[in-house]
C-alpha cells in the first residue's frame, strides 16, 4: 500500500472512530472547511453544523454506536466504504442499517461525502 493509501486508510479509522464516539471536534477537524455532504434519501446537502447535529440526535436514539466495516476500497481521489451501523435503540432493541459511501479526500480531509441507504432504516430511530 502507497503512504497516500496508508494516510486515507488511517483518516477513514479516525473519522469512524469519531463518529461511534460522538466526537464533534475531530468531525470537525477531518472534514474540510467546504466539505460536500449529501445523502441519497432526501437528495440535500448538509452542512457540517448539520451533520453534526445529526450525529448527536443519532447518539440520544442509539447506544453503544458501532460501524461494522464490510468493505473499504481505495480510490484514485478518497475511497468506498460499505459499512453497517448497529447499536441498541434506547428501547432496548437491536438496531442495524446497511449504507454505503464514497468518500473522497483531499490533503488528508474530507471534501466529499456522498452516503447511500435504505431511509425505511431510519424508522426505528424516529420511533423511539
Amino acid at each position: 500500500m502507497t503512504i497516500r493509501g496508508k494516510s486515507v486508510v488511517r483518516l477513514a479509522d479516525d473519522f469512524i472512530r469519531a463518529l461511534e464516539t460522538c466526537n464533534a471536534d475531530a468531525v470537525r477537524m477531518i472534514y474540510s472547511a467546504d466539505v460536500r455532504l449529501w445523502h441519497n434519501f432526501d437528495g440535500k446537502l448538509q452542512s457540517v453544523e448539520e451533520n453534526i447535529k445529526t450525529l448527536r440526535w443519532l447518539h440520544t436514539k442509539l447506544e453503544r454506536v458501532k460501524y461494522h466495516i464490510v468493505r473499504r476500497e481505495l480510490l484514485s481521489d478518497g475511497y468506498f466504504q460499505e459499512h453497517i451501523l448497529r447499536g441498541i435503540l434506547i428501547s432496548g432493541e437491536v438496531f442495524s442499517m446497511p449504507a454505503c459511501a464514497i468518500v473522497k479526500v483531499l490533503g488528508n480531509k474530507i471534501v466529499s461525502l456522498d452516503e447511500y441507504l435504505d431511509s425505511n432504516h431510519i424508522k426505528p430511530l424516529l420511533s423511539v
